[in-house]
């Protein structure tokens, strides 16, 4: 009421537009960027794949603090303490954190350390400092994946759909592929670390 607003074609492209990246689970950030044309075809395809790696691409397996609490078994106060303390859990999807199976998996195995005795305070010390030494070795590892593949791909392939096509393939081998490589590799140093402790 009191205003007037004509809508045109263009408008209602635009509007099909946002849902469609939308639907690809990128964040209303990458989309602002993309409409604004900051954020090249290449790496809308890119960034829908990180999405969709997260669990963003489809918004009804994620839940509210309230269904992860009753799910998982835990307080929500606890879930929001342990956030404070710079353990993340859950995804942000447009500026609220949702909660995925994954998220419910880690708590269940959290509270079967804390069943064993283990003081929260020292988990909690522990979850820090790992999450820390996390945070670098991921922007270690992005820093090496754009200069030694992403960039790389976006100059030599021969058009925009094409290296979208590569990076979206490099990116679906590579992930697993470090992610099995740091698991692994944290394992065996742990079993070394309690064989060394118990020799």
């Amino acid at each position: 009421e009191g205003r007037l607003a004509w809508y045109r074609d263009e408008h209602a492209e635009r509007i099909r537009e946002i849902r469609s990246l939308q639907r690809k689970g990128l964040t209303l950030a990458a989309i602002k960027r993309a409409l604004d044309g900051e954020l090249g075809r290449t790496d809308l395809e890119l960034a829908a794949a990180v999405a969709a790696a997260r669990g963003e691409t489809e918004p009804e397996r994620l839940l509210t603090l309230e269904a992860f609490s009753a799910e998982a078994g835990v307080p929500a106060s606890l879930i929001q303490a342990v956030e404070r303390e710079g353990i993340r859990l859950g995804v942000s999807v447009d500026g609220e954190t949702r909660y995925s199976s994954a998220d419910i998996r880690t708590v269940r195995a959290a509270l079967r350390l804390l069943e064993f005795g283990l003081p929260v305070g020292e988990l909690l010390a522990l979850a820090r400092e790992t999450n820390e030494a996390m945070v670098r070795l991921a922007e270690r590892a992005v820093e090496l994946f754009d200069a030694h593949v992403r960039e790389p791909i976006r100059d030599t392939a021969a058009t925009e759909d094409e290296a979208a096509a590569q990076l979206v393939a490099a990116f679906d081998t590579l992930l697993p592929a470090v992610t099995d490589l740091v698991a692994t590799h944290f394992r065996r140093v742990l079993l070394a670390a309690a064989e060394e402790r118990l020799s």
